[in-house]
């Protein structure tokens, strides 16, 4: 439904589905999958599609209207943390290598479950994935504070457009005001960081740590373990950047990538000057001569890495 409302409105708009995605901005293949009801959009994307087209809100109200989750189904070992991601007051967490799910765009996920499944099966992954969110992400949520390892933005997933989306969803995220979004710098001294990414997890009717190992969720209500694991993620909290100095450093790792996207061209151009060079060697050991302009080099562009630029680090204030 929402896909043929949205088709309705691009085109009355006179907009193909790569103009509208240039000016969102997104993949056209986004907006294809919108259109034809096989991608769940996020409430931004249809609130950008609105402004677009000039609907007068009406793909925003819909999208709220509709139930874009009914038949999703979760791994069973992680069905009772979905629960409990449903009834949380408040929920904080620490993540390493990897965005956490309630943060992740829909092209990150997608290129994240494709290492690992195929074809349909990803879909659905991705569908459970990002079932999870509209709650959190909802007017008056619950409280969710994420502290993110810097090693989340480092860890290329899917390509520099892929990693470049999630950079600016969480920007986009980071802004609601039940959310906070801080980043524990890889090269900042004196942080102490928990063994590994966890959840603390605050429900009407108790408290709960969560870790995760491989398929498999380990809960623990103890007392005591959650006291111990509040203290160290609170004092990490306090160290790490605050969430504007990390929406900073975000900024720069979304720069870095969008950079990274145009190196492909300038590859190409070295390779032609490469090719240059090899022909006038080639002339030169034939015995042939070049005049001066010949000669002449041509001026070397400059060639971006092989890996994003990485930010320099911002001081603290």
């Amino acid at each position: 439904m929402f896909g043929e409302v949205l088709r309705h409105f691009r085109e009355a708009a006179g907009f193909t589905q790569e103009e509208l995605s240039n000016k969102i901005p997104c993949d056209r293949s986004q907006v294809a999958r919108v259109e034809a009801g096989t991608r769940v959009p996020q409430d931004t994307f249809a609130k950008q599609c609105d402004e677009l087209l000039g609907t007068g809100g009406v793909l925003l109200r819909l999208w709220g209207r509709i139930d874009w989750y009914p038949e999703v189904q979760h791994p069973d070992w992680f069905e009772r943390r979905a629960e409990m991601d449903a009834k949380a007051v408040a929920l904080r967490e620490y993540q390493e290598r990897v965005i956490p799910g309630l943060l992740q765009a829909p092209g990150y996920a997608h290129a994240l479950f494709s290492q690992i499944a195929s074809g349909a099966e990803v879909e659905e992954r991705v569908r459970a994935r990002l079932s999870r969110q509209p709650r959190f992400l909802a007017d008056g949520g619950p409280l969710y504070v994420a502290v993110l390892d810097e090693s989340c933005l480092r860890n290329a997933v899917g390509g520099p457009a892929v990693m470049r989306d999630q950079c600016a969803h969480l920007l986009s995220v980071g802004q609601r005001p039940n959310i906070r979004i801080q980043v524990a710098p890889a090269g900042l001294f004196g942080l102490v960081r928990p063994r590994g990414s966890m959840s603390l997890i605050e429900l009407p009717d108790g408290r709960w740590v969560y870790s995760e190992s491989l398929d498999r969720g380990h809960f623990n209500d103890d007392p005591t373990a959650y006291a111990r694991h509040t203290q160290t993620y609170d004092v990490l909290r306090a160290d790490a950047l605050s969430a504007p100095e990390s929406a900073a450093l975000i900024g720069d790792f979304m720069e870095g990538y969008g950079e990274h996207e145009q190196a492909p061209a300038e590859h190409s151009d070295m390779d032609q000057e490469q090719l240059q060079r090899q022909q006038r060697r080639q002339l030169h050991r034939s015995g042939a001569h070049l005049d001066e302009e010949q000669l002449q080099r041509p001026r070397r562009r400059r060639l971006h890495r092989s890996s994003p630029r990485y930010p320099r680090r911002r001081p603290r204030s």
